[in-house]
């Protein structure tokens, strides 16, 4: 597979410029941009249930071998 050098990308990102605008690219990243924060916050939120449930499974429910003292 052949790389793309600078001069391929620079013949890219003028043809994106015709295409779209400048003012339009702008509006893009910064959709992209907010997408993918978007997408880490869905995964982190995913990632604090299962702490949060793990939490819960390993809580001190479990019985300890001390002895009770009633008052």
């Amino acid at each position: 597979m052949a790389s793309l050098g600078p001069l391929e990308i620079i013949l890219i990102l003028v043809v994106v410029i015709l295409l779209f605008g400048v003012g339009r690219i702008g509006k893009i990243g910064g959709e992209l941009g907010k997408s993918i924060r978007e997408f880490r916050k869905g995964l982190e939120g995913d990632d604090e249930e299962k702490k949060k449930a793990e939490r819960a499974a390993s809580s001190p429910k479990e019985e300890s071998n001390e002895p009770r003292v009633s008052s």
